[in-house]
C-alpha cells in the first residue's frame, strides 16, 4: 500500500508526461505481479462501486477526529474533497502499512461492501490507526470509488510495456474486454507475444485528431477518405467462435441492450469485426442523441422502446475478415472489403457510412456548413493509406484520421449560481450555473466548468467573491452581472429542465466583459436554435 501511494504522489505532483511515464515505468517494474494487477485496474480508470455509505464514512471520520460537525463541514467545503478532509482530520497517523496493495484490496477493501454498520466501524477505525496520512487519503478514495489521478489508459499500457519490453499496442490488445485485475491475468498480459486467442475481446479503438490546422496542409484533397462524424456510441461489433459481442469505445460490453445487433451479427460471417457508430435509426436517417439515451438507460427493453428508438450500426471500417486481422491493410482495402461486406448481409440493423464527395476542399467545405441539418457533428477525413492503428496516434506516417467538427451553437449567458471546484481547484469558484432572459427574468438552463484558462478562473472567483447574494450550503447565488459565451454541441427540448431545453456538452468560450448583463440572450433565442439544429428530412 506505501508503494501504491507514493506512486499516486508522484502521478499527482507533476503535470509533465514524462514525469508520469518515469514513476510508472518504476512501479510496474518492481510491484508484485498481484498488487501490479490491481494498480493498473485503477489507473486505467476502473473502480469498484462505493463500499461504504456516505453517511456512515462522515459520521465515524467526525467522532475519530473529535471535531463538531459544523466544523467537519466547514473544512469539507474549504477543501473540497470528502478524502481528503478526512485524511487531514484525523488523528495522529500510523507509520504506514508495508501490506500489498492486493491485501489491502481483496482483504480490507472488498469485505466492506455489505458488511453490518458496526463491523464497517471497526475496520475502518483499525485501518484508519494503520495508515499514515498519505495511504490514508488513497484509502479513503478507494473507499468512497473517487479514485482517480491525471493519467491515461494509454499512458499507463505505455509504462507497463516498458517495463516488460513488449509492444504497447500487443499489451493494449490485451487489456481489451472483460480483464481481472489478478496475478494470473497480470502475468498473462506479460507473456510473450504470439498464440492468444481473442474471442469476443474487441481491438484497440483508433481515435482522430480534431483539425486545427489548414486544409491545405493535408494535401491533395484525393488522398483523403471523407464521410460524417456521427453523434451516437462508438463501437465495435465482434463475431467470433458462433457467438456477438458489441463492445463500446469504454470497453462495456452492451450487446444485451441492442438486442438488433445480436440479431444482425449472427448473419455475419465467423471472424468479423466492424468499428461503426451505434445511432438510433429510422428511415435511412440518424435521430437525435436523446433518442439513442431512452436505450442507454433502461435495463428493461419492452417492445414499446424498441419501436420507439430502432437503432442501427453505421459501419465505417472492417477491422477483421474471416477471422484475418486487416489493420495494417490500407484504408481504402479495407472501406471496399467493407462495401461488400454489408451489400452481401442484407442487414437493416448495418448501414454503410456514406463517402461524401468533394473534389476540392472548397466542396467539402460547403458540405460541412450544412452537417447540423443532416443531424451530424461535421466531417470525418481519413488518409486512405492510412492503417488502422491503437488509440490516438502520434501524426506522421503510418496513416492519419482527423475530426473535422462544425462551429459549436453559442449564447451569451449570465452567472446566476456558483460552486467550488475539487482536488486542486478546491478553493475555487470554478462550477458555474448560467441564465438567460426570458419576460424580464433569468431562467436557469445550463452547467459549465470547462474552457477557462486558470487566469480567468482566478478572476471569476474574485467576482464571485465580491458579489455573493446568498449560501445556499455549497452553493453561492451571485449578482446577475458576470456574462459569458457558452458553447455547446447540441441543444433538445427537455420537460426534466425550467428553461425547457437542454444543451449537450456546454463549455465556456469567453467572458463578455463588452457586454451588461441586460444584453444577454433570451430563452426565445434558445428556442431558435432548437429548430435551426432539426435534422432535415
Amino acid at each position: 500500500m506505501r508503494a501504491f501511494a507514493a506512486l499516486y504522489a508522484a502521478l499527482d505532483a507533476t503535470t509533465a508526461t514524462r514525469g508520469k511515464l518515469a514513476a510508472l515505468r518504476e512501479y510496474f517494474s518492481s510491484a508484485e505481479d498481484a498488487d501490479a494487477a490491481w494498480a493498473l485496474y485503477f489507473l486505467a480508470g476502473a473502480r469498484p462501486r462505493q463500499v461504504v455509505p456516505t453517511r456512515v464514512l462522515r459520521e465515524l471520520a467526525r467522532e475519530a477526529s473529535g471535531v463538531p460537525e459544523w466544523l467537519f463541514e466547514e473544512s469539507y467545503q474549504a477543501v473540497g474533497d470528502l478524502a481528503e478532509t478526512i485524511a487531514h482530520l484525523l488523528p495522529e497517523p500510523g507509520a504506514g502499512s508495508d501490506a500489498p496493495l492486493a491485501r489491502w484490496i481483496e482483504q480490507r477493501l472488498l469485505p466492506l461492501r455489505g458488511a453490518p454498520e458496526a463491523e464497517l466501524r471497526e475496520r475502518l477505525r483499525a485501518a484508519w490507526r494503520e495508515l499514515d496520512t498519505l495511504g490514508r487519503f488513497v484509502w479513503n478514495k478507494l473507499i468512497t470509488g473517487g479514485f482517480r489521478v491525471g493519467v491515461s489508459r494509454a499512458l499507463v499500457t505505455r509504462a507497463i510495456a516498458e517495463a516488460a519490453g513488449l509492444d504497447p499496442q500487443a499489451v493494449a490488445e490485451r487489456l481489451m474486454g472483460e480483464w481481472q485485475p489478478s496475478a494470473s491475468h497480470y502475468r498473462a498480459l506479460l507473456a510473450p507475444a504470439g498464440g492468444e486467442a481473442r474471442l469476443g475481446r474487441p481491438y484497440p479503438f483508433f481515435l482522430a485528431h480534431p483539425l486545427q490546422q489548414p486544409l491545405e496542409s493535408l494535401g491533395p484533397v484525393a488522398h483523403w477518405h471523407a464521410e460524417w462524424k456521427w453523434d451516437g456510441i462508438r463501437g465495435q461489433l465482434v463475431c467470433r467462435g458462433g457467438a456477438v459481442f458489441l463492445w463500446t469505445r469504454g470497453e462495456e460490453l452492451v450487446t444485451e441492450r441492442f438486442p438488433e445487433m445480436a440479431a444482425m451479427g449472427t448473419a455475419l460471417p465467423p471472424g468479423t469485426v466492424i468499428d461503426g457508430e451505434i445511432l438510433a435509426w429510422r428511415d435511412g436517417a440518424p435521430l437525435p442523441f436523446a433518442v439513442l439515451q431512452q436505450r442507454i438507460g433502461r435495463k428493461q427493453l419492452g417492445p414499446k422502446v424498441l419501436a420507439q428508438a430502432p437503432v442501427a450500426l453505421v459501419a465505417y471500417d472492417l477491422l477483421e475478415a474471416d477471422g484475418e486481422d486487416l489493420r495494417p491493410r490500407p484504408f481504402h482495402e479495407r472501406r471496399a472489403r467493407l462495401e461488400a461486406l454489408v451489400m452481401q448481409a442484407g442487414q437493416p440493423a448495418l448501414v454503410l457510412s456514406p463517402v461524401v464527395t468533394g473534389h476540392s476542399w472548397d466542396a467539402l467545405t460547403a458540405l460541412r456548413e450544412g452537417s447540423r441539418a443532416r443531424g451530424v457533428e461535421g466531417l470525418m477525413l481519413k488518409r486512405r493509406e492510412s492503417a488502422y492503428g491503437a488509440g490516438r496516434v502520434k501524426l506522421g506516417p503510418g496513416g492519419e484520421w482527423w475530426k473535422w467538427k462544425i462551429d459549436p451553437l453559442s449564447v451569451d449567458a449570465v452567472l446566476v449560481y456558483a460552486q467550488r471546484g475539487h482536488g486542486r481547484r478546491a478553493s475555487l469558484y470554478t462550477d458555474y450555473t448560467f441564465a438567460v432572459w426570458n419576460d424580464g427574468v433569468l431562467v436557469p438552463f445550463a452547467k459549465a466548468y470547462s474552457g477557462l484558462s486558470d487566469a480567468e478562473i482566478q478572476q471569476v472567483d474574485a467576482f464571485i467573491r465580491a458579489n455573493t447574494l446568498e449560501k445556499f450550503g455549497p452553493v453561492r447565488s451571485v449578482r446577475a452581472q458576470l456574462v459569458m459565451e457558452l458553447g455547446f454541441e447540441g441543444i433538445q427540448r427537455s420537460a426534466r429542465h425550467k428553461s425547457g431545453v437542454a444543451v449537450r456538452f456546454p463549455r465556456m468560450l469567453r467572458i463578455r466583459t463588452d457586454k451588461p448583463a441586460t444584453e444577454a440572450d433570451s430563452l426565445a433565442h434558445l428556442h431558435q436554435l432548437l429548430h435551426s439544429g432539426d435534422p432535415a428530412p
